[in-house]
């Protein structure tokens, strides 16, 4: 399986008063850290290397999960530092330092995102569209996407026919009928218009992949958790809680 990017820096403003002494990852969710629900689950799926991008109180986060071994994952950390480099920036900080470790392709997930999901198959999907014989692919990415209708968020994928036509978070318009699920393939070239150590969002870069046609889509049905906001722990401390009980 693919190494895996966790971005795990966020201020967590609307998880306050909770996160005003501790990051987002470390929140209680049912009983347990989230962050340690969310790396048992990796270890379920074959994920094997994680790099953690810390920000907000992430020595803490370093302090807790460690190596790693306690989880079976070799897990490195980097951190934003003084100037906040976005979510797009510390993955462009992330694939420098541990290029050796992330290879030529790695998945990305939000350190606030628990997703029910076959990564293998995501993986699998993506690395036969950029497959050597594949001569007409020019993909460059992956984005997992989820028939959305305006339920969870705004919907700011338009996706037909396996591809994303376009994404854009910041101007949807009335054909974008799917959301962003939150977990992406990237490659090291899909970054290469951005230089080192300046901010951007990660939203800047899937919309330009999307416009170029270098975008590729998979479809989930089953409902993402997030601990992103009062309400979306609340939902994910009840999934977990009824998981524990059967």
């Amino acid at each position: 399986m693919l190494p895996i990017v966790i971005l795990a820096g966020g201020l967590a403003t609307r998880l306050r008063p909770i996160t005003e002494t501790i990051p987002k990852s470390l929140v209680d969710v049912a009983g347990e850290p989230f962050v340690c629900r969310q790396l048992r689950y990796l270890k379920s799926q074959g994920i094997s290397k994680v790099v953690m991008c810390t920000g907000y109180l992430g020595s803490m986060l370093e302090e807790r999960v460690g190596s790693g071994k306690e989880f079976g994952l070799e897990v490195h950390y980097i951190a934003d530092g003084a100037k906040l480099l976005g979510t797009g920036g510390a993955i462009k900080q992330a694939q420098a330092v541990y290029s050796a470790e992330l290879g030529d392709s790695f998945f990305v997930l939000y350190g606030d995102s628990y997703l029910p999901i076959q990564m293998s198959r995501v993986q699998k999907i993506f690395q036969k569209s950029t497959d050597k014989n594949n001569k007409e692919s020019q993909n460059l990415a992956l984005m997992t996407v989820m028939k959305n209708q305006n339920q969870w968020d705004k919907s700011n994928v338009q996706f037909e026919d396996g591809h994303i036509v376009e994404y854009n978070k910041r101007m949807p318009n009335p054909k974008m009928s799917h959301i962003d699920y939150g977990l992406s393939i990237l490659t090291p070239s899909s970054l290469d218009g951005y230089p080192l150590n300046d901010a951007f969002d990660l939203a800047d870069l899937f919309h330009e992949l999307s416009v170029k046609g270098k975008l590729l889509g998979f479809e989930v049905q089953e409902r993402f958790y997030e601990i992103g906001s009062h309400k979306g722990l609340e939902e994910a401390t009840a999934y977990f809680a009824s998981i524990q009980k059967n």
